[in-house]
């Protein structure tokens, strides 16, 4: 009798740790899957300004249509990119084309004084640090959640109920791994 209850409380031990480690890893998975939904979030409030942005450059500068035409098809890949290697793929081609049309304003005095576009460049900015932060927290969240699926015993829960390692969200090079330069000199 006492060995049968000896056998019980070590099968119930390990029930109740195999149940806290799946919640573990459910709850690490949702935090992932909220931190992406961050990131997307920050994304779209710098493609909603990118329009604008164009936009106000365009007045000033109204002959350079490719390098417009390039940001809108960058914004249009990013916004369409769905996994976070895609994504940052398609972020680093919209950052250069970025680049592109904020060298457009050393040709134009007028538009670098231009309140409007000063403004753009301000709310560029905030924005990039946003994302800069969501991106930090995603990869925390991402690699927290791989090393509990990677190490022991929770592995062995992990691929019991098929939880599987998320992509990190990193950029190519060290040359864009920082925002955009947005400051003129003002």
């Amino acid at each position: 009798m006492t060995g049968t209850l000896i056998v019980l409380a070590v099968i119930a031990v390990v029930a109740f740790a195999l149940v806290g480690i799946y919640n573990g890893l459910v709850k690490l998975r949702n935090m992932a899957e909220q931190a992406w939904s961050d990131v997307d979030v920050q994304l779209k409030r710098r493609y909603d300004l990118i329009p604008n942005l164009v936009e106000t450059v365009k007045g000033y500068a109204s002959h350079e249509k490719s390098t417009f035409e390039s940001v809108v098809e960058a914004r249009s890949r990013a916004m369409q990119a769905t996994t976070p290697e895609a994504k940052a793929e398609a972020e680093n081609f919209l950052q250069s084309t970025l680049k592109s049309l904020f060298a457009l304003s050393e040709a134009y005095p007028d538009l670098k004084a231009n309140q409007n576009f000063l403004e753009l460049q301000a709310e560029l900015s905030r924005i990039e640090e946003q994302i800069q932060l969501a991106r930090r927290y995603y990869n925390a969240v991402v690699r927290d959640l791989n090393t509990k699926i990677e190490t022991v015993p929770s592995n062995f829960v992990a691929n019991m109920f098929g939880f599987q390692k998320k992509e990190y969200f990193e950029l190519d090079s060290e040359a864009e791994r920082t925002a955009p330069k947005v400051s003129f000199g003002q």
